[in-house]
């Protein structure tokens, strides 16, 4: 394709992502300064519109951005009033008792929320103090001159199935800012370019990650209790792989109910989904939706690696926020507050260049904030449970874990920094050393097909574009996935994107990229990571109404 003329417009900061973290950025950036010229970019239809999480919410990184939200109609209401953890069997389950917790890890005074309309309302915020937001923007490109991100491509639109420019082409802008701020969520593309092309995993062990599935369901007013929060572990998992639920009771006899895999299972034959949807059937949780209705699904990754997982955050007129580093805290399940206070940083270490005139530069003072202030001290607490899981299994984590977290609290430890061993790709198994999984066909009522629930993630791509996802080796899934691994994109996708159709000679790997969530899980996962998800055209995607 011919060089493309762009015309450019100039900030003092871009941000890309309008998730907790860009948000927070752009709102700290005009409280500072009301001249600062601050624009923000999201590739989803509206603010909110990708925003998938939990969410069972700390308010300390909304405190210290917004000390007077609570006056402000913030769509924060639900106040847990119930905090209960299980560990399941087929057909039981034993509560696990709240008292030999660490007391961080207790949810009373926390807010369930959905997050998604949490980023609507700071994006009012934001907006009302000057911050240029736009929407449907996505961000294809960095712009570089020499070694230093000047900013980023955003806004193309109209390229044909073979990638070149159609008869309603749009070139796209590029927007350039003395400093850039990638808070693009978990795997970002933009992200993942800047820390390959930075070295900045280098010395740090590789990030690890979860998928998280959820469900919106409307239940039998008699079954609500509002403010309970339930987490649980053990079936339908068992040994083939880590993770848990969640089950929260929000406002207006709504749940959110949740399911996680954490991605370094063995077991390629494992269908995480399936693993959701057998969830759903167990007797406490059929009893609760028994009579109700789903009413929203999606599915996104989460990054699990925490403290040890933290690429450097800083190259020359680039910082990552939030996500786009990893700052979640497995065993709280949080980590919208640390993405909060990672935008809040950045903002002020920005500000202060700014203001001493540099520009270009490493924000080094974000990046010794994060590590050393309330973010650090937060994940540092917790960082043995996840390789202790990894490794042991669910019991060692749960006591071991448990006991290093607790010793934690007055500055000691266990076991010292464990460390994350392959990644969650190197992890895969091959499949002649495992068993099939038989998975029982969803029933409609209670448990659905993919393709049913992703109709209710209202995920729409103009389907004339090339697909985002990109094979490195088109021949790869078929030649050696395939045999090798039984082609686990068929399983580990949550939204049916990847097929495999007919068999033996006439077998072709098929990629239905209009049915993607933005989950990113195929790039994750993928044994040979030959899968690279690259951003569509902007507005496209699910549109998740209050996930």
């Amino acid at each position: 394709m011919a060089e493309i003329e762009r015309e450019s417009m100039e900030y003092d900061v871009v941000i890309v992502g309008g998730g907790p973290a860009g948000l927070s950025a752009a709102i700290r950036l005009k409280q500072l300064d009301p001249d600062l010229n601050v624009v923000l970019l999201e590739k989803g239809s509206e603010v909110g519109a990708h925003i998938l999480s939990g969410a069972v919410l700390d308010t300390c990184g909304l405190d210290a951005l917004l000390p007077d939200w609570q006056s402000m109609d913030a769509p924060i209401k639900t106040e847990v009033k119930e905090d209960n953890f299980y560990i399941l069997g087929p057909a039981g389950q034993a509560r696990i008792p709240n008292w030999p917790m660490p007391p961080f890890m207790n949810n009373h005074g926390k807010y369930i929320v959905s997050m998604a309309n949490v980023c609507r309302w700071m994006a009012g915020v934001a907006e009302g103090l000057g911050v240029e937001i736009f929407p449907g923007m996505s961000c294809s490109q960095l712009v570089y001159e020499g070694d230093r991100v000047v900013g980023v491509v955003a806004g193309e639109f109209g390229l044909g199935e073979d990638g070149q420019p159609g008869p309603n082409y749009e070139p796209g802008m590029e927007l350039r800012g003395k400093y850039v701020f990638l808070a693009e969520g978990v795997r970002g593309s933009l992200s993942k370019e800047v820390i390959a092309k930075y070295d900045l995993s280098k010395g740090h062990c590789p990030q690890k990650f979860g998928i998280g599935m959820k469900e919106i369901w409307e239940i039998d007013p008699a079954k609500h209790r509002e403010g309970t929060v339930t987490h649980t572990m053990g079936w339908p998992l068992g040994s083939n792989a880590g993770g848990g639920s969640f089950i929260y009771h929000l406002e207006n006899n709504q749940v959110y109910v949740g399911f996680v895999v954490h991605l370094n299972y063995a077991n390629p034959h494992l269908y995480p989904y399936m693993e959701f949807q057998r969830f759903k059937h167990h007797p406490m949780v059929a009893d609760l939706l028994a009579g109700g209705k789903r009413v929203a699904y999606g599915a996104r990754a989460i990054s699990e690696g925490g403290w040890q997982s933290m690429p450097k955050m800083v190259a020359p007129g680039v910082a990552l926020l939030g996500c786009s580093v990893g700052m979640v805290n497995v065993p709280r399940i949080k980590g919208n507050h640390n993405a909060m206070l990672s935008g809040k940083a950045a903002a002020e270490a920005a500000f202060d260049a700014i203001k001493a005139g540099r520009e270009g530069d490493e924000l080094a003072a974000y990046e010794t904030e994060v590590r050393t202030g309330p973010i650090g001290k937060d994940l540092k607490k917790v960082r043995n449970v996840k390789p202790l899981w990894s490794k042991f299994g669910l019991v060692a984590s749960l006591m071991g874990g448990g006991a290093d977290m607790w010793l934690n609290t007055i500055g000691l430890t266990l076991f010292g920094t464990l460390k994350h061993g392959k990644t969650d790709a190197q992890a895969t198994g091959k499949a002649k050393d495992f068993k099939k999984i038989d998975y029982p066909k969803p029933d409609g009522k209670l448990s659905f097909d993919r393709l049913t629930n992703v109709a209710f993630s209202f995920t729409n791509h103009d389907e004339s574009q090339p697909a985002h996802l990109k094979l490195k080796d088109p021949s790869l899934p078929i030649r050696v996935n395939l045999p090798e691994y039984d082609e686990p994109a068929q399983r580990y996708c949550p939204a049916g994107v990847y097929e495999v159709i007919g068999e033996g000679a006439e077998a072709r790997f098929q990629i239905n990229f209009q049915n993607c969530v933005h989950c990113k899980t195929c790039d994750i996962k993928d044994p040979t990571q030959n899968i690279n998800w690259t951003t569509p055209q902007g507005g496209d995607g699910p549109n998740y109404p209050n996930m």
